[in-house]
């Protein structure tokens, strides 16, 4: 029989799966019971600072348009051959297109690799995208263990 459970990512092992970009979810907080906005996202990290960064979408239609200003929560995680991987990142997010290209924090943005990804139904070139950082209030790691029963299983 097994149980499973999970450990704590130590800071390398966290920096080691976030590398310097993926895929996850960000989360924009609503007022009430509402549920929160949503979105698939790709990601760049920057261990150093440990700093995420985003490039989203932002049109005329985007809900996120009026949410950006919103707490977030960002979550990425793996299956391996070993158990699940999971980080979840909380705090709010900075726009850094409006930041001076000398701050750290732009300079952070160069040193990641958000992977491209086209979902949109019009070409690339036409979407307005706005890069943003979020330098964490939370940041977390888990890792999957498994725990044998007492049978040995």
């Amino acid at each position: 029989m097994h149980e499973l459970r999970w450990l704590q990512l130590p800071k390398d092992e966290l920096d080691d799966f976030l590398g310097d970009g993926g895929t996850g979810i960000l989360s924009f907080s609503t007022p009430g019971d509402e549920p929160p906005i949503t979105v698939p996202v790709s990601y760049g990290y920057f261990a150093d600072a440990e700093r995420f960064y985003f490039r989203l979408a932002i049109t005329d239609e985007s809900e996120k348009a009026s949410v950006v200003d919103r707490p977030v929560s960002f979550v990425t995680f793996e299956e391996t051959d070993e158990g699940w991987k999971s980080v979840v990142a909380t705090g709010s997010l900075e726009e850094v297109d409006e930041l001076p290209y000398e701050s750290a924090v732009v300079q952070g943005l160069w040193a990641v690799q958000m992977p491209r990804v086209d979902i949109f139904e019009r070409p690339r070139d036409e979407v307005p995208f706005v890069d943003f950082c979020l330098d964490p209030d939370n940041l977390t790691g888990r890792t999957e263990i498994v725990a044998h029963g007492r049978d040995g299983e």
